[in-house]
């Protein structure tokens, strides 16, 4: 890793699995193996897995054993009542280990029920981090505020498969600010294909840049205003970009990442090229093949 280590350690967490990849499983786990243990280890976090998939894996590692660790950050789109028993089940598991879960909030739970059984699954998973999706409704507010003061974090999508999926330059600057003022870290998930705001050249999505949205943090971290974080987000200038990220101390690093803490990429080559090419980590990291081991 370069000298912005500290900014870029764990940012990746390997959701493989997930569209637009699609790995299947006994490609990803390898794959996920492999970055384990590269020159790039340090950009990796955790494998995303989802929680209606558990008998999938249950199988593969009963006639594959993983041969080492497997920490996880388990997404559970069922709601809060479904994740007990699914981590007690993943831990039953050689080798594996949940080290976060991810909730969505059901589609018929307000923001008080939601928070009730929030408080059951942390007292249930101490040690555990908890990340809440917060929907794009209006229970954001009251979300956000109810997880403020509390060790349970925030998860915001920022893409998908359709284009209405992304949320625009100012939905996304106004939940980062809302975040970094009520003191709630967040992760992302989906979108995040490239380190800078770009156009995808296959489908025409404007996509957000995970460079980007550390820039936007620092931004927040000041007080800035809607108005100038999303102007943050809507730059689309890497070197000016990565020229802003390359000269934070190592407080404000610090600062950042405690507010921005990962987010779920489909792909750890994508990032890791981007990075390469705009000079933040060393043309000698290689990319390895994806969905193929080290």
């Amino acid at each position: 890793m370069t000298t912005l280590g500290p900014l870029l350690a764990g940012l990746c967490d390997d959701a493989a699995l997930f569209p637009p990849g699609n790995a299947p499983l006994e490609q990803a786990l390898p794959a996920h193996a492999g970055h384990r243990v590269s020159d790039y280890e340090g950009l990796v976090g955790l494998f995303v897995f989802p929680v209606p998939r558990i008998p999938e894996l249950v199988e593969s590692l009963e006639s594959r054993p993983l041969g080492g660790e497997l920490a996880l950050s388990v997404t559970a789109p069922g709601g809060p009542a479904t994740v007990p028993a699914a981590v007690a089940r993943l831990r039953e598991l050689d080798g594996v280990t949940v080290e976060a879960v991810e909730i969505a909030v059901p589609a018929d739970s307000s923001s008080d029920e939601f928070l009730v059984a929030l408080d059951v699954v942390a007292a249930e998973l101490p040690g555990v981090a908890l990340f809440v999706e917060v929907p794009r409704d209006d229970r954001r507010a009251a979300l956000l505020a109810g997880l403020a003061g509390t060790p349970n974090a925030a998860k915001f999508r920022t893409g998908g498969v359709v284009a209405e999926a992304y949320p625009d330059e100012t939905e996304l600057a106004e939940a980062i600010r809302s975040a970094v003022g009520a003191g709630v870290p967040f992760k992302a998930t989906a979108g995040l294909h490239h380190a800078i705001r770009n156009t995808d050249p296959h489908n025409g999505f404007e996509q957000h840049g995970f460079l980007n949205v550390l820039a936007a943090v620092d931004a927040a971290l000041d007080g800035a205003d809607v108005a100038t974080i999303a102007t943050v987000l809507a730059d689309r200038d890497g070197a000016s970009v990565a020229a802003r990220l390359s000269v934070l101390s190592p407080a404000r690093i610090a600062e950042v990442r405690s507010c921005f803490r990962s987010f779920g990429t489909c792909s750890i080559v994508e990032p890791l090229v981007d990075l390469i090419d705009l000079g933040l980590l060393h043309a000698s990291v290689l990319p390895i093949t994806e969905g193929s081991p080290a």
